[in-house]
């Protein structure tokens, strides 16, 4: 399989709203898939299972059993790969178009400034003491 359908699997997992919610919920520690379920009450237990091999499927998730238990993690991997493929490059470039855009607009505010040379080469000021 190549990178480019795992990363398409990736977009389509999060494309979902609630699959986004799992990840979240999953940010900050393992969950089992039941401590899952109560945190999607309007979901039924087949459907937060559905989201569950989906994200899975993407790469995701990583599910771990320990006895009758499923513990669910979540595998930023995928994300990170795609920050680094698309949101990096683009905002470090962005970034820079910023740096720039100061740097102009404080130079244009220098050349500007308080004094200004007259036709006989003398400097003036410009209303200030």
């Amino acid at each position: 399989m190549s990178n480019e359908d795992e990363l398409d699997r990736v977009f389509k997992a999060l494309a979902n709203r609630v699959r986004r919610e799992i990840c979240d919920a999953l940010k900050l520690r393992p969950l089992t898939t039941k401590q899952l379920c109560t945190c999607f009450p309007a979901l039924d237990r087949t459907t937060v299972m559905m989201h569950l091999r989906v994200l899975e499927r993407a790469g995701l998730l990583v599910a771990v059993r320990k006895g009758r238990e499923r513990f669910n993690h979540l595998n930023a991997m995928p994300i990170q790969a795609i920050h680094e493929r698309w949101i990096g490059p683009h905002a470090a470039a962005a970034a820079a178009g910023l740096h720039r855009f100061k740097i102009g607009l404080e130079e244009e505010g220098e050349g500007a400034g308080t004094k200004a040379e007259t036709k006989t080469g003398k400097k003036e000021s410009h209303g200030q003491a």
